[in-house]
């Protein structure tokens, strides 16, 4: 049983995009996965992403996917939103994995824009609407331009709310205004997908993160949300200056192989990446340990 959800928060208020563990020859590590949900459960996320851009999606089989969003309700299901990816580029795919994903038992679908194709926003309108009637889960959208290849437009998100299971939106756009627009036209509930603009977009109308540093700081980003929320934005503003080495730190390269670094620092599971991902090298290692150090995480 899913945790009690509302309009405003459909999917919680703080979520970590969580990595997909691995053994050390390359396998699904269930057991790991299941250990770092239960971690990250333990540190105050209410909302758990699997499958997603940093659950290294891209080389992952639709198999490991089911089982792995099984695993993972199985672990925390009860007290965490377990939000899972099934957003390709490729909409029958897509359709495909949100029927297994909720089958699989979870809570919700993350839907990226389709990427590297660049469809117009006809196209996106039509894509994200076919994985919205494929289950009955609620569907969070994911606007990451920068990788897709193409923003979803304010229109399009206007058109898009009006679906009943479309219910918020994963920004990783990067612009405030176009946020803030968005936000008062369409309804949905905004999710920062970008650590460094987390409160910036708490005060534009956001309700919570999906986060990648919360595999190291969820304690301080839940006291970043509340003092926000309490109206202490005095106290926000010194979380925020004071997790931004983290920020910087945990992408001077791709998150997740910063992350998998950060929690193999830890004792936590992660394990290796999958190719065309590499491991950090020495010097960058030290360098993430400095960063780490800057913002308070204590290795």
């Amino acid at each position: 049983m899913a945790p009690t959800s509302t309009p405003q928060t459909p999917f919680g208020r703080v979520l970590t995009a969580m990595v997909t563990p691995f053994t050390a020859d390359g396998a699904l590590d269930l057991d790991g996965a299941q250990q770092l949900a239960a971690h990250l459960v333990d540190a105050g996320n209410d909302g758990l992403v699997v499958n997603g851009t940093t659950g290294e999606s891209p080389t992952t089989s639709d198999a490991e996917k089911a089982q792995l969003v099984r695993a993972v309700v199985e672990a925390v299901g009860d007290r965490a939103f377990v939000v899972a990816g099934a957003g390709t580029n490729d909409t029958h795919h897509s359709l495909e994995l949100a029927r297994a994903a909720q089958a699989a038992g979870a809570h919700g679908l993350l839907a990226v824009t389709p990427y590297y194709s660049k469809p117009p926003q006809e196209g996106l309108f039509r894509h994200f609407s076919a994985i919205a009637d494929a289950t009955d889960l609620p569907v969070m959208l994911y606007d990451i331009p920068g990788r897709s290849g193409v923003p979803i437009n304010t229109e399009t998100m206007v058109r898009l709310a009006e679906h009943p299971r479309i219910v918020a939106n994963k920004d990783a756009k990067g612009d405030l205004g176009r946020a803030s627009w968005a936000i008062a036209r369409s309804g949905l509930a905004w999710y920062s997908g970008d650590d460094m603009l987390n409160l910036p977009l708490l005060s534009v109308g956001a309700v919570g993160f999906v986060s990648v540093v919360g595999h190291v700081v969820t304690p301080e980003l839940r006291a970043l949300l509340e003092a926000h929320v309490t109206g202490d934005v005095t106290k926000a503003k010194e979380i925020h200056q004071k997790l931004l080495p983290v920020f910087t730190g945990m992408f001077r390269t791709q998150g997740v192989i910063t992350t998998k670094a950060a929690l193999s620092l830890q004792g936590l599971p992660g394990g290796p990446l999958r190719l065309p991902l590499v491991d950090l090298s020495p010097e960058e290692t030290d360098q993430l340990k400095v960063d780490l150090a800057a913002g308070g995480v204590h290795l």
